[in-house]
């Protein structure tokens, strides 16, 4: 999360310290109704960001690739080869990129209407071309290059730049119809702030964003049922459901700014969904600076919480799960074949346990490991936890566990996405602590899963791994998952993962 300036007041520290009512994290049953339309946002949607990004690549390479075919055109393949030319093609077709991007051409509005910004795109692209030929004009080089030979590129260069555009404007809107591309919004708290809200952002032209329905914990007499054509799908509780069902990214908090014990006690209970948190700003008298706010189309927002390990950062996660994943499983095939063997001459039963785990967005996740157990002593549930000198464990499986090593099938968890390698690790489905549950021990436990899991962690190389047989054992785990999931990045990853081996010399605490 970025640090909070005065405008964005409200921390996950200050919500998680609020005095008031915590019973977001059991959230009740949902209606019918509600749970109906939950079911119709279960796929995932195309993140804009994600699309424009893609685009910038793809507009670079198309712009290189067509500068080299005019230059290969004009010369010949097998022709002198003249290094200057790739590299000036290169750098006209990322400053291209650059001033399409400063001059907001890859925003979704300019997207879906390339003839409107057509002047734009043309001017951005010139712009790239007088660049370049100032800078030749100004290091003397002018001289060394073809005009015809760029002139050419320039007119081949606009009009695949333009053509891939009106394409890319059919397929947006296509996405958008579909509801493949946009943004999943749910508004707290209904009555008139609320239609006002909506009537707002409905405003917007080429909006991306879909609201998905209202939730309020108010009677229908202060909240109607039905607000601007959006009908009331239940309380705050069942909307922790609702979110856990559908993929929605955006909860609108739609409550003045004044009403902060409100608001916090609302926030108290949401703060735990991996999603954005915006308090609608729009009718509150109090101002701030502009850059406080953030906006749908001309609708101000302060952002309260947003989505951790989003977009970008999601895909540089997963590639680095993909790399080392498999790094882990061709390093360590000696050592897993060796506990395989080894387990199978040690007692009867399968070499894996499989066990269901909570992972991402409290999702039921199947969590591979080594049996390390009796087969027919083996706690799927982990209602029981293991302690030392457990009688359930067998020889090979109290080698294995003290020394991780019946973590190692995780690996193929993390190249199959259901884990990543680093963060918060999943815990069984019902695991206790003297006999609660652990979202029952811990206010917040479920913030945990604002992220995927991992197979190592911040709380593990810590010292927080092993038997959870105390209450503070589990809220000093939880609170150094919650650092890691805010202070989120691929260096902290790394350091993470390569501490691992050192920090499991350890073996105090695994059983």
């Amino acid at each position: 999360m970025n640090e909070i300036d005065p405008a964005r007041r409200f921390s996950s520290e200050a919500v998680r310290k609020f005095d008031g009512p915590a019973d977001g994290d059991a959230p009740g049953g949902m209606n019918d109704v509600a749970r109906q339309v939950a079911t119709q946002y279960r796929r995932d949607t195309m993140s804009p960001i994600m699309v424009s990004g893609v685009l910038r690549m793809v507009e670079f390479g198309l712009l290189f690739v067509s500068g080299l075919c005019v230059y290969f055109y004009y010369v010949g393949f097998f022709n002198y080869f003249a290094w200057q030319y790739p590299v000036t093609i290169a750098a006209a077709s990322f400053l291209a990129v650059v001033l399409l991007d400063v001059t907001d051409c890859y925003q979704v509005v300019s997207l879906m209407r390339p003839v409107a910004n057509f002047s734009r795109i043309l001017l951005a692209w010139a712009g790239a071309f007088a660049l370049m030929a100032l800078t030749a004009f100004t290091v003397k080089i002018s001289e060394d290059y073809s005009r015809l030979l760029f002139g050419t590129w320039f007119v081949v260069g606009f009009v695949l730049l333009f053509g891939l555009r009106l394409v890319m404007s059919k397929l947006i809107r296509r996405w958008a119809r579909d509801g493949r591309m946009e943004r999943r919004a749910v508004i707290v708290g209904g009555g008139k702030a609320a239609e006002v809200l909506i009537r707002s952002v409905e405003k917007q032209p080429y909006n991306d964003i879909r609201i998905c329905g209202i939730f309020d914990d108010r009677g229908d007499k202060r909240s109607p049922p039905i607000v601007a054509g959006y009908p009331k799908l239940g309380t705050i509780s069942e909307l922790i459901e609702f979110a856990r069902i559908a993929r929605i990214d955006m909860l609108i908090v739609s409550l003045p700014l004044t009403a902060e014990t409100r608001v916090l006690q609302l926030l108290k209970k949401l703060w735990v969904l991996p999603v954005d948190i915006r308090l609608s700003a729009h009718s509150n008298a109090l101002q701030f600076r502009p850059r406080a706010y953030s906006f749908i189309g001309s609708v101000p927002m302060l952002d309260i919480f947003d989505k951790p390990i989003n977009d970008w950062d999601s895909v540089a996660k997963r590639a680095f799960d993909i790399i080392f994943s498999l790094i882990g499983i061709v390093v360590f095939s000696p050592v897993m074949l060796a506990t395989a063997i080894a387990i199978k001459l040690d007692s009867k039963g399968p070499v894996l346990f499989r066990q269901k785990r909570h992972g991402f967005n409290n999702e039921v996740i199947e969590v591979y490991k080594f049996r390390s157990m009796y087969a027919d002593r083996s706690d799927p549930t982990a209602k029981q936890t293991v302690t030392k000198n457990d009688s359930r464990v067998t020889r090979v499986g109290r080698f294995i566990r003290k020394t991780s090593i019946d973590e190692l099938p995780q690996f193929f968890n993390s190249l199959l996405g259901t884990l990543s390698l680093v963060g918060p690790r999943p815990h069984a489905i019902a695991a206790q602590s003297h006999n609660l549950l652990y979202n029952e021990v811990v206010d917040g436990y479920f913030a945990r899963h604002k992220v995927k899991p991992g197979v190592t962690g911040w709380a593990q190389i810590n010292g927080w791994r092993g038997e959870m047989d105390t209450n503070e054992k589990i809220r000093m785990r939880t609170e150094y998952d919650l650092y890691y999931i805010e202070n989120w990045s691929l260096l902290f990853d790394l350091r993470i993962l390569f501490l691992t081996p050192v920090r499991l010399l350890n073996t105090e605490n695994a059983y």
